[in-house]
């Protein structure tokens, strides 16, 4: 019974695992494959906002 309950356990995990990772590695997928010139669009946009602001945080030395 003690195997029984070992193997389900690595088997529910295992599924769960699996489940987890396809849809982080269809979305990367799906970006390089259909992504085209726009892939990066958002992050772009973002940075271009972010020129010329002030590093926040203080002096690192």
């Amino acid at each position: 019974m003690g195997a029984y309950i070992t193997d389900l356990t690595i088997v529910a995990l295992l599924i769960i695992a699996l489940t987890a990772l396809m849809g982080i590695i269809t979305n990367s997928i799906g970006e390089k494959v259909f992504g085209g010139k726009r892939r990066t669009e958002f992050v772009d946009e973002s940075a271009k906002y972010r020129t010329g602001w002030k590093a926040v945080g203080g002096n690192r030395n």
